[in-house]
């Protein structure tokens, strides 16, 4: 085609946690979802990881926001900025006189409504987006696992991103059961959060909070070989603002994230009480495959496996499983009967 450089096609994961832009099959941005606007002029100063650096450090001139809560989005000019903003690094890899047709696949969580989609496809219309297709998050995920999703068997997968838990039962390129939590990532760095406030009296932002979760995240208190060393926190006391360092086990993080964990649990049983005998049996045979950052605290697929009684199977690279699937659908829009358009 004798204008191919007019067309840009872009496969978009936008997070809760972190936008991921895939192009010609290659991460071309993978950045946090957080954008740092100037209070006065309105205008972006910092963008994704520059953007996180100035987090909860702004003075009163400045503000960080991250547009999307719970996988939609809740502050419509800031996302629109930030997905401008992060298109616009993603194309600065090809120069270009012209303004390209913009062909884009955007994942948006399986339980979103008429009015959130509505405003995920406006935002990336409005930042320059010409065709713009989306994808539930569930059936990108299967996809980027590498699932058959259009034959005729169950799949069942779950994503546990940073807003949102998507599980869902996929066969013939469509969702049988599914359900969207807003139990995830962002809810276990504020249950760590709350968990040093009473238990060590040490008060710790969520980048803090974040750093835990990641150094000793674990679900069950008995890793074996596995277990991390403990983690250092440094903060300031509560009662008295003098500085204290509390050392944080895996144990802890298991016993602190225990609720959160027991209501995705409930989600998983819920949905698999729904679904078909049939597509059931398919399940049980292949196992469930757990994706998202959320997937990789430790102990978590034998947490499952022991409440459920299926194997789970955490997918390689989870962080990047709904983006590669949604690459995947980018390149098949025309094959693809459960893209919207």
């Amino acid at each position: 085609m004798a204008f191919s450089f007019l067309n840009q096609e872009l496969a978009i994961d936008l997070g809760t946690a972190n936008t991921v832009i895939y192009q010609n099959d290659e991460i071309v941005l993978d950045e946090p979802s957080i954008i740092a606007i100037n209070n006065n002029t309105g205008k972006c100063i910092a963008l994704g990881q520059q953007a996180k650096l100035m987090q909860e450090k702004v003075n009163p001139g400045l503000k960080t926001v991250r547009p999307l809560r719970d996988g939609v989005i809740a502050d419509f000019n800031a996302a629109e900025m930030m997905i401008r903003g992060f298109i616009k690094q993603a194309s600065s890899r090809r120069r270009s006189l012209f303004t390209p047709n913009l062909k884009v696949v955007v994942g948006i969580p399986s339980g979103s409504t008429e009015v959130e989609i509505r405003a995920v496809r406006d935002s990336t219309e409005h930042a320059g987006g010409r065709d713009v297709f989306l994808i539930f998050e569930p059936m990108a995920a299967a996809l980027g696992i590498g699932l058959d999703i259009e034959a005729p068997q169950g799949n069942m997968v779950v994503d546990i991103g940073g807003g949102t838990t998507e599980i869902a039962v996929i066969s013939l390129g469509g969702l049988v059961v599914q359900d969207s939590i807003r139990t995830a990532g962002d809810v276990f760095t504020s249950d760590i959060q709350y968990y040093l406030r009473q238990q060590h009296n040490v008060k710790v932002g969520e980048i803090t909070a974040e750093k835990i979760k990641i150094a000793v995240g674990a679900v069950i208190p008995d890793l074996g070989d596995e277990a991390p060393e403990p983690f250092i926190v440094r903060g300031p006391n509560l009662m008295t603002a003098h500085p204290v360092e509390a050392t944080v086990t895996h144990q802890e993080i298991a016993h602190c994230l225990d609720k959160s964990i027991a209501k995705i649990e409930t989600s998983i049983l819920h949905v698999l009480e729904n679904t078909p005998p049939e597509l059931y049996a398919d399940i049980v045979e292949n196992g469930i495959y757990l994706s998202g950052g959320g997937s990789l605290l430790r102990g978590l697929a034998k947490r499952f496996k022991d409440k459920v009684n299926i194997d789970f199977h955490v997918a390689d690279d989870p962080l990047h499983a709904v983006a590669r699937g949604t690459c995947d659908a980018l390149k098949h829009t025309d094959r693809y009967s459960f893209l919207m358009r």
